[in-house]
Parts: C-alpha cells; structure tokens; sequence
C-alpha cells in the first residue's frame, strides 16, 4: 500500500470514529484495527491526521468510544510486550499504538473529569498483562499500570529496542517474562561495561517509546501550581516503583546514554551536515524521561534522604543518591562537563561542529545529582574539575542576561552556583588562573575563575533583563560566600565590585525599595571577608577602596531625616536607571553581544523566586572548618515593596533607614582607610608618585596586622530546599520540556495550567 493510500485509510477511520454516534464494541477487532494493524503513519502525519478538535468532539460526544481506542491500544502494546514482537507487523503495531497515544493523552489530562480514567480499570476487563485467565476480575490492573508495564517491557525487547543475545540459527524468540534486563542495558558507564553496537533502528524506537512515556507523564501540566493534587505524580511514581521489574537497568540505561554521548563525533568537520545523528534524538528524550523521574516530594533535598534508611520510595532517586564509585562519579561528572562545553568549542571553520542545544536539561540533571547525591558533590569540589562545569554555567549567564525568554535558564545557572558556594572547596578551586579564551562579551582581563565570576556578575546585573532583579541578593550572596578564600582579585573585578556598591549605595536607590539595604550589605561583607581574611594578596582590592574612599564616607553619613528622604526620592524620575549603567573596556576577541529574543519567540512563565532569606541557612564556619548551622532570624521589613504613592515610602523609609543604619559592618573599612590612606598619600607626595603601580607596589607589601578589629567568623549562607523552590523547578522543568517538544508539537494548543505559554 502507498503512504498515501496509507494516509487516507488512515484518515478515514479517523473521520469513522469522530461521527459514529453509537458506541463501538471493543470486540470489534475489524474496526479498531484500522488504526494499528493495517498501516504504518509515521508520528508526525499522525499528529496532522488526528485534529486536537476532534478528539475534543470525541471526548464531548463518544467518550465511550475514546475510551475504548485508549483501552485497546493499551490492549495491543500489551500483547505485543508480552510476546515479545517477533515480527515486523507486530513493530509496526507498537510503533502505531505508540504514536497513537502520544497524540491523545494530552486530551485525556486536559479534561479534569477524564484525568482519572487511566487510573480506572476496564469493567469486565482481565488484569492486563497477565496471560492466566483464574485471575479475579478484583485484582485488574489500572489501565496506567498496564500501559507503563508494557512501555519498560518493549524498551528491552530484543531486536526492537535492544540487540538480540539468542543464536542467528535459532528461531524461537527469547522469552519476555525470562528476560534480563540488566544484561541488555544500552549503552556502558554505571553499572555496566560493554558497549553495545549502534543501530539507528533501535535509538528511533527507543526515542518514540520514550516520547510516550515522557507524554504520561506529563499530567502534571495540567494541575496549577495551587492545586491540591500537585503533590507525587501517580504516573512517576509507579514507574519508579519496585512493580517496574525494569526499574535498574532503565535508569542506568538513560543516564549512561547520556554521559556518554559525543556530539562531535570523529571530529570530522561539518560531520552534522552529512549524516542525521540518531543518537542525538534518542540522548534529548532520555534526559528529559530522567530529569521528570528525579522528581522527588516537593521540598525534599539530599538532607531528607539521608534520613531514610531505606531511602526513597522512587528508586530512580534512590539510584541516583547510591552511586559512589570513583569511576562512576568521575563519568557522569565528564561526561556532563563535555556536554555542557559543547557550545563553546572554538574551530576555525564556521559552523563545522554540532552544537547542542540540550543544557537546560543537562543542568537540571547535574542540579539533581549535586541536591540528591553528597558523595557526587563532594567528588566534584574534591579538584579543578568543577571548574569544568563553571565556565559553561558562566558562559550561558553572561549569553541570556538580555533575553527574556530565557530567564528560566539565568536562575537554574545561579541556583547551582548557589549551591556550590556554600562548599569552602568551591571558593578554594575559583582561585586557579582562568587561561581559557572562551570569547563571551566581557571586558579582557588576566586573573582567577573567581576574577571571572565577578566580571559576569556584574555584567548581569548592570546589563542584564529587568525580571533578573530577583536574582540580586543570589548572585550577591554567591560572592559573600566564596569571598573568605579569594586569595588575589583582578584589577578589573577588584573595579566591578566597587561599582556595584557605588550604584546599590545611592541613597534614592536605598530607599526605594525595604530590602535594597541588604546588597549593601552583601558587599560590605565581600569586602570585610576579603580584608579581614585574604589581605595580603588583595592589593587591587585596596587600592580600589581607597580610591573610592568617598562611597563608604557617604554610606556611614547617610542622612536619614524625612525631609532629606523625600528630596531623594523626589530626584528618582530624573535619575532613571543611569545608577547601573557601565562602560567596559574592549570585549574578548570573537564574542558578540547578549541580545535580546527575537520577536515572536515563546516562553513558558514561571512561579515567583523565593526569597534569598527562604532558599538559605547561615551557617558559620569554625576553626577546623566544619560548619555549625545558625538559628534563622526572622526578618523584620515589609514584603510590599512597590510602593506607589510618595507618602507610602515615607512611611517606611525613616524607620528602615534608622534601623539598618547602624547596623552597616563599616567598622574595618574605615579603620582600613584610616591608616591606609594618610600613608598612601604621603607617599604620593613624598616621591611625587603619578603612577598606581607604584601604589600597588607599597600596598603588597603592607601590613594592618594588630590594626584591624578582631576577625569576625565567616558566614556561609547555604543552600536549602523547600516547598517554594521544589514548585519552581518543576514549572521550569515542565517548561523547558514542553518548549523543546515541538516535532511533533505533543503538548501544543492544550489547556496547560501549570504555566503559560507567552510569545514575545
């Protein structure tokens, strides 16, 4: 038969099912068959021959019959799972059935009165999958369990999506129910070491198994972020369940065809051009099925988990939390970095290597490791390694900062940023020299990862997106945190901190908003830690502080009564935005500017970024290192920040101002600029001194020992899950998922309520 014939019987049973207005018996072999059996529609013509409006008019006015096509296409997978699929036409069936339901589902979830009838069993129905006919009708499987039993079946069925180990001679096919899986797991790295050969044919249909698994288990979509059902997904959750025989072998099968994916491939240049990279497909919708199964209870972190013997109920977390061998640890975090490097590699030939276009999803999966598996994370700050994975999550910073459609992607790179620096090991490691030539739209410097950080920090918040303001006090505290261990700051970020006070300490700026105050403060500390803890090495630093003298003299004379307020605020409109604006020196050679999204462009909206107070601990760092977690203190200033009316700031803005005044941690600068200042302009007279080398010189070897104030204990302010952050990670992850799905378009034009789908 031809595609098109094909196309057009297909068609028709379609158009039969959407205007039969009497129910059709499941019996009805001859019937149903038309829309798995006797043709072969690849997935995207399924999509344009099956209209979401008449599914919906199927759904309205025969949901007895869509009901009866879900059910016997459940039946078939089934079948076809438990024998095996020996044949071609049997693929072929699956293949059909698979595409089938990918098409349908998202109209199931979309219709809250439909959302449970996977969950349901079928009246009169035997317990699906099961071939002994004694089984009591009370013990029917949910059609759910049946449809995700048959799914982890045929993602090991030998000759379809795994390489056969029976003999070429032998005719008889292998024995589903006897099957090992963990013997055919496909691809090696955790847990298993030989790699089997590449065949295209099984990477398709794995990728088109996978999309339909990763379809049911998107009902999470369709419930708001309100909703009292968004607690564990039941579809995720029995996946992840001892009743998957399949559970091991999948999640280490997933991982390891991604940690060990190389999109360059023999380095052939333009290698991409000239051949489709099946693989690549089949590693997007294995990172996607894992990230969405890593799931775990809203608010759990690896905290939790240590508290469970057992460990989680989801055993692909449990997995996950398990892995500890050195040489597991060390090629997932290799095989992360490389991808996550990808889109830096520099040839000399435009546009000869692939770029991939997955990090999202790689930082989601290298988050989850880092929140779920210590033992992973103190693998990654053991070396310089983690340097691997900081310069791409800088890279990809610095390239998003002005487009707003990819905000999701700032605050997942500031996240894990986050919760690195709360490790003393991450600010060790920042100090190694930066010697790449990564071109990104930066000023040239020579200096540290940790000169590097600060460099794009300040970029982002003086260059970046209007709705990165929320991450302010993120990338703030990420600085306070590594600054104990900053053993020599570049001249150029030693400037670009000292600029961020300058903006964030105009007073217009500081009574504008109650919580304003606390990036001054974030910085005082930066420089407190610095001085109090690194000062031998930091002599750009100082010399930076003491050219901006000015700033602290004005913050520690801060007028504070009303009338002086009210003038301030009255200067606002003429001031604007001026305060952040920053010239930069020559940008590195090859990069181009962040630029805006491109009219037209979606994006998915998210939930509201919790507060730097409610994603963080203080914990204080003792003498031999440990940490001792801080009692959270609880803060005092009025959430309603936008404030329209002059009389509104007023209100607040004397007591604020009079409360945090005296608390501003100005103690050793001043002293600092006491004893410093006077000699450094007494040199500059004494030997007529023009240059700041000079300058530079007399500082190195300086000395405030004895002068200072006793050092105060170094505060880290860690990372911590909550109920908040968990509801923020799975709309960005439903987000990123539902945006990257577009061939075919699964979720398109469906009533999502989890976020909204907004064009630009």
């Amino acid at each position: 038969m031809g595609n098109a014939d094909t196309k057009l019987h297909f068609r028709k049973a379609v158009i039969q099912l959407t205007t039969k207005t009497q129910p059709v018996e499941a019996t009805d072999n001859v019937f149903w068959d038309q829309f798995w059996a006797d043709c072969s529609i690849a997935v995207q013509d399924v999509f344009a021959l099956v209209p979401a409006a008449e599914i919906r008019a199927v759904r309205e006015e025969s949901p007895s019959n869509l009901a009866t096509l879900c059910y016997k296409a459940v039946e078939r997978l089934v079948l076809c799972a438990d024998s095996g699929s020996p044949s071609d036409k049997e693929r072929q069936i699956v293949l059909n059935c698979t595409r089938l339901l990918t098409r349908i589902l998202p109209y199931i979830f979309e219709d809250a009165d439909w959302r449970g009838f996977f969950w349901s069993t079928i009246p009169g129905a035997k317990r699906a999958g099961s071939l002994d006919e004694d089984v009591h009708e009370n013990e029917a499987r949910p059609l759910a369990e049946s449809l995700l039993l048959a799914i982890a079946d045929l993602l090991f069925c030998p000759d379809f999506t795994v390489q056969s180990h029976k003999k070429s001679n032998s005719d008889s096919s292998e024995e589903m129910r006897s099957i090992d899986s963990c013997e055919y797991i496909w691809e090696a790295g955790v847990g298993f070491a030989q790699s089997p050969p590449l065949n295209y044919v099984h990477d398709l249909n794995r990728t088109e198994l996978l999309k339909l698994l990763l379809t049911c288990f998107s009902e999470a979509m369709y419930l708001s972020p309100s909703s009292e059902s968004q607690g564990l997904n039941p579809w995720v959750s029995f996946f992840c369940s001892a009743e998957n025989r399949h559970a091991l072998p999948l999640f280490t099968s997933l991982l390891n065809v991604v940690c060990s994916y190389d999109p360059v491939g023999y380095g052939i240049p333009y290698n991409h051009l000239l051949f489709s990279d099946y693989r690549e497909q089949l590693v997007e919708q294995a990172l996607q099925v894992l990230i969405v199964t890593l799931e775990h209870e809203s608010g759990s972190s690896s905290t939790s988990l240590l508290l469970q013997p057992a460990g989680p109920d989801n055993l692909f977390v449990n997995y996950l939390s398990r892995i500890h061998r050195e040489e597991d640890l060390s090629f997932v975090l290799r095989g992360l970095a490389q991808l996550l490097n990808n889109p830096l590699i520099q040839t000399y030939l435009p546009r000869s290597t692939k770029k991939i276009q997955f990090h999202q999803e790689l930082l989601i999966l290298f988050w989850k490791f880092c929140d779920f598996n210590k033992k992973f994370l103190f693998f990654v700050l053991k070396s310089s390694d983690v340097l691997e994975m900081l310069v791409p999550i800088l890279f990809y910073l610095n390239d998003a900062r002005a487009d707003q459609s990819r905000v999701g992607l700032m605050h997942i790179g500031v996240f894990i940023l986050l919760l690195l620096s709360g490790e003393r090991n991450f600010g060790v490691r920042l100090n190694k020299p930066y010697m790449l030539h990564v071109p990104m739209d930066i000023p040239v410097f020579t200096g540290t990862h940790a000169d590097l950080l600060i460099v794009i920090f300040h970029k982002v918040i003086t260059c970046g997106h209007q709705r990165l303001h929320p991450l302010f006090d993120c990338l703030l505290t990420i600085i306070v945190n590594i600054s104990p261990y900053l053993k020599s700051l570049s001249m150029v970020a030693a400037n670009k901190l000292l600029h961020l006070l300058e903006a964030f300490s105009t007073p217009w700026f500081l009574v504008s908003a109650p919580q304003h105050h606390n990036l001054v403060f974030f910085l005082l500390e930066v420089f407190n830690n610095i001085i109090q803890y690194q000062f031998d090495g930091n002599s750009n630093l100082v010399y930076a502080i003491i050219r901006k003298r000015n700033v602290f003299h004005q913050l520690a004379n801060l007028p504070t009564d009303e009338a002086s307020i009210q003038k301030t605020l009255l200067k606002k409109k003429k001031a604007g935005n001026s305060r952040l604006n920053s010239t930069d020196g020559e940008s590195m050679e090859g990069s181009r500017p962040a630029v805006p999204a491109e009219p037209g462009t979606l994006k998915a909206s998210l939930e509201a970024t919790p507060g730097i107070d409610k994603i963080t601990e203080k914990a204080q760092v003792s003498e031999d290192g440990t940490m001792v977690a801080l009692p959270q203190q609880v803060l005092s200033a009025d959430a309603d920040w936008l404030v329209p009316l002059l009389q509104r700031y007023l209100s607040f803005a004397c007591p604020q101002m009079l409360s945090w005044k005296s608390r501003l941690p100005l103690q050793t600068i001043m002293r600092l600029l006491q004893v410093l200042v006077p000699q450094v302009e007494k040199i500059c007279i004494d030997k007529g001194l023009t240059d700041e080398s000079e300058i530079l010189r007399f500082l190195q070897h300086g000395t405030l020992v004895g002068l200072l104030p006793v050092p105060h204990p170094i505060l880290i302010r860690k990372y911590q899950a909550n109920s908040g952050t968990a509801m923020w990670f799975r709309t960005y992850m439903w987000g990123v998922i539902y945006l990257r799905n577009v061939d075919p378009p699964i979720w398109y034009d469906t009533d999502i309520r989890l976020f909204e789908i907004q064009r630009i």
